[in-house]
C-alpha cells in the first residue's frame, strides 16, 4: 500500500500543464489514480497522509461506499502557499438558518446547497460539546432546548453529562440516530421529529425558509441524493488554485522549498 502512495504521488507531480479543472484529470498522467485513492479509503488510509485531491476523492469514494449517490469531481487543484487556521471560517453548531446562510452564500452557495450539504450528517458523530447546551439549561432556562425531542434529550444527557470536557475526551454521539452508518435521507425525516443533534440541524425543518425543502428530501430520496451530488460538484470547485496558481507539492505535507523564498 505504501507503494501505491509513492506511485500516486509521484504521478500526480507529472501534470504540470492543465490551466482548469476537470473530470478525468490524471486519466493521460496517472490513469489509475482515482482506483488507487478508492483502495485507499477502503483500507481506512491514515488522514496524515490526505491531501486536497485525495480528500476530494476519498469523501466521494466514502460517500458511495456508505450508500450515497455516485458523482464525478474535477481534479487538477494545486496547493496553496499559506495554511492558517485562522483563516478557516465555518459557521458554528449552534447558529439559526438565518444566520448560517451567509456563510455559505459567501462561497456562491444557495440556500437549497447549503440544506443539502448539512444532509452529510446523516452519517458520522458530534462531541457532545458541541449541543451539551441543548440538554438541560438550554439558553439559561433550566430546561432542555424544547425543539429537542424529550426522549431523546434524556439519553443524550445519560452519555454527555453536563460537565465539559477536552475534545479528546469528550463522548460522541451519532448524528442520524436511525440509520447511522448508511448515507440516506433519513437525516430530515430525523429533524422533522425533533431529533436533530445540532441546533443547526434541527432549525433547519423549523425556520420557514428551509422547512419547504427539508419536507421534500424527506419524501424524495432521488430528490436529496441527485442534489447532494451537484452540491458536493459546487462545493469543489470553489476557491481552487489551478495553472501557474500555488504549487504541486514534492512532499504533500510541506511546501516545496522554493515556495517559502521570500516569507
Amino acid at each position: 500500500m505504501e507503494k501505491k502512495i509513492i506511485i500516486l504521488l509521484f504521478c500526480c507531480l507529472l501534470h504540470f500543464v492543465s490551466a482548469q479543472l476537470r473530470v478525468a484529470f490524471y486519466s493521460s498522467t496517472c490513469p489509475r489514480a482515482e482506483t488507487i485513492i478508492r483502495q485507499l479509503v477502503e483500507n481506512r488510509f491514515g488522514a496524515d497522509r490526505s491531501i486536497t485531491y485525495i480528500i476530494t476523492v476519498a469523501t466521494r469514494d466514502a460517500v458511495v461506499l456508505a450508500g450515497g449517490p455516485r458523482y464525478n469531481v474535477p481534479t487538477g487543484r494545486r496547493a496553496v502557499f499559506v495554511s492558517d487556521s485562522a483563516e478557516v471560517n465555518l459557521p458554528g453548531p449552534s447558529l439559526s438558518v438565518q444566520e448560517a446562510f451567509p456563510f455559505f452564500r459567501a462561497k456562491g452557495l444557495t440556500l437549497n446547497d447549503m440544506v443539502t450539504l448539512l444532509g452529510a450528517h446523516t452519517v458520522g458523530v458530534a462531541h457532545c460539546g458541541f449541543f451539551q447546551d441543548r440538554l438541560s439549561n438550554f439558553q439559561g432556562t433550566g430546561k432542555p432546548d424544547p425543539t429537542l425531542d424529550s426522549t431523546l434529550a434524556s439519553r443524550l444527557l445519560r452519555t454527555s453529562g453536563t460537565t465539559s470536557r477536552p475534545l479528546n475526551r469528550d463522548p460522541t454521539v451519532f448524528l442520524d440516530q436511525n440509520t447511522s452508518f448508511i448515507f440516506d435521507h433519513q437525516f430530515y425525516n430525523q429533524i422533522r421529529s425533533k431529533k436533530g443533534i445540532l441546533q443547526i440541524d434541527q432549525q433547519l425543518a423549523l425556520d420557514r425558509s428551509t422547512a419547504p425543502i427539508v419536507s421534500s428530501f424527506a419524501s424524495n430520496p432521488s430528490a436529496f441524493q441527485q442534489n447532494f451530488a451537484n452540491a458536493m460538484i459546487k462545493l469543489a470547485n470553489i476557491q481552487v488554485l489551478v495553472g501557474k496558481a500555488g504549487e504541486i507539492r514534492k512532499n504533500c505535507r510541506v511546501f516545496n522549498p522554493k515556495s517559502r523564498k521570500g516569507f
